[in-house]
């Protein structure tokens, strides 16, 4: 039964009541735990992170998903405040009574959805507070809006660190948020190497019987189906590769992973073209590693990212990935070497990428296995936890000082 407006539901664990265990609380608040490339960074966090260095709690704007479940500590509580749409000022003060009830060390925001709370909790007296920026959404794309940043700088004083996932996110918050430089670190996004990982040969069958035959190149890409992602444009891609080359119609196979407001728009575009039998858009599914084990070529259409984790988990799935050349994408694919950058909402220049790797196995396979090299030896979990674990140490030992700007 959803609870009343005035109340915030507990998942409750002997380990969040405070002072019930000697690690350090860390309460970690997201808009609402569903899946999305931050959320998966924050559940890959925790469960890698020692249990004995601190505990954890989530705390959700709005509500949580089954996505919970991918949570492998028993001792994690998800907390749901049930946020109403637009301003919700009593949401503040149930979160200020659950920071008073909790005593955290720590308390962790993430994007702009979760700024304006580190006001709350450094009322409710905590004693650490740190704000990750892991990408922008749709009505803030460059991250220049007048408004949106005139609140991130009137929040800045109350966070003693920021995290950015790339060096772009890091710049923008010193450059045009004003965060000083010192308090600003750089943690990439990991990948869990042992989940995903190359296919074993042959690559295993993907979709509805009969969809891709052994010939097949399968393209595909995972996520959210709303305007930021931007899978219309991968669509249009494709369709317009099967126009201008015969054989490529009767070889390639469109793959499209993902529940959003998009997911229609793009079923019709593919229906008009007479190509529906071509594409397996099935809304949002589990299994996601086997899925792209089923793939031979990844595409990240989006107009806007941080530090893609659908990106790095392509990557170690051994595909090579051709992705729009925005926010964290450069950093993350050596272009000639683990995949292609493209420019956003140009479906021409992505069909032509699409089309030489269609002609061009070797490559094909080149950068796949270039690309799984690449992460096991720059993006693995360990070196993203060692990077939150330093920041969290940092703040909450008092030896090493926090003081706000």
């Amino acid at each position: 039964m959803r609870a009343r407006p005035s109340e915030a539901i507990l998942d409750e664990s002997p380990a969040v009541a405070a002072g019930t265990a000697a690690a350090p609380l860390v309460v970690h608040v997201v808009r609402r735990l569903a899946v999305g490339g931050l959320e998966n960074g924050l559940v890959n966090l925790i469960n890698r992170m020692p249990v004995h260095r601190y505990r954890h709690a989530i705390v959700c704007l709005s509500d949580a998903t089954d996505f919970r479940h991918r949570l492998a500590r028993k001792d994690v509580s998800i907390i749901t405040l049930h946020k109403r749409e637009g301003q919700d000022l009593a949401v503040h003060g149930r979160f200020w009574r659950l920071l008073r009830r909790l005593r955290p060390a720590i308390v962790h925001t993430r994007n702009l959805a979760g700024l304006e709370y580190l006001i709350t909790a450094a009322a409710a007296g905590v004693p650490a507070r740190i704000h990750g920026e892991h990408g922008r959404d749709v009505y803030d794309l460059d991250g220049t809006s007048w408004k949106y940043n005139l609140i991130r700088k009137a929040v800045r004083p109350f966070a003693h660190r920021f995290v950015a996932v790339s060096a772009e996110l890091a710049d923008w918050l010193v450059d045009t948020v004003g965060a000083r430089r010192d308090r600003v670190v750089r943690i990439c996004n990991g990948v869990d190497l042992d989940r995903f990982q190359p296919a074993t040969l042959p690559r295993p069958r993907i979709g509805p019987e009969g969809f891709a035959p052994r010939d097949a190149l399968v393209v595909g890409t995972v996520g959210r189906m709303e305007a930021v992602k931007d899978q219309l444009t991968l669509v249009r891609a494709f369709l317009h590769l099967r126009r201008i080359d015969p054989a490529a119609a009767q070889r390639l196979r469109l793959v499209l992973i993902g529940d959003g407001a998009l997911l229609n728009e793009a079923r019709r575009l593919l229906q008009e073209a007479g190509a529906e039998g071509s594409a397996w858009l099935p809304g949002e599914q589990g299994g996601i590693p086997e899925i792209l084990r089923g793939l031979d070529l990844f595409v990240l259409p989006s107009i806007r990212e941080g530090i893609s984790n659908t990106i790095l988990e392509a990557m170690a799935s051994g595909l090579p990935v051709i992705a729009t050349r925005v926010g964290g994408n450069p950093e993350l694919i050596e272009e000639g070497e683990t995949g292609v950058l493209v420019p956003p909402s140009d479906p021409v220049a992505m069909a032509n990428a699409i089309r030489a790797y269609l002609l061009d196995p070797v490559q094909l396979e080149r950068h796949g296995q270039a690309g799984r090299k690449r992460v096991e030896t720059q993006f693995s979990l360990e070196a993203m936890v060692s990077g939150y674990l330093a920041v969290y140490d940092s703040i909450s030992n008092p030896r090493h000082g926090h003081g706000q700007e």
